[in-house]
């Protein structure tokens, strides 16, 4: 499995990861994600840039709104990876 640099990346940030955590909920607009965080709409949008770069969220627009959800497929690779991690980690202290 191959993660690419734009996943680490999203997932180093704070605020990209609360909305990842807001995300496994279900889908959720982009205001209502706003909601949550005391930010400009500028910023959010490239916390939302970044994430759909890495393939971690996937956004649809209907209408003016435009809906956020998460990518389990690519969040099940990473989750895998830290497994991974963890094993080679454990197996190296043995």
């Amino acid at each position: 499995m191959r993660l690419g640099n734009d996943a680490f990346k999203a997932l180093a940030d704070p605020t990209r990861r609360e909305i990842l955590r807001l995300l496994r909920r279900g889908e959720m607009t982009a205001g209502e994600l706003a909601e949550r965080f005391d930010t400009s709409k500028p910023t959010l949008s490239h916390h939302f840039a970044v994430l759909k770069d890495a393939d971690l969220v996937v956004a649809r627009r209907e209408g003016p709104t435009i809906w956020y959800s998460l990518n389990t497929t690519v969040l099940e690779d990473v989750v895998a990876w830290a497994i991974d991690l963890a094993g080679a980690r454990e197996g190296g202290k043995k």
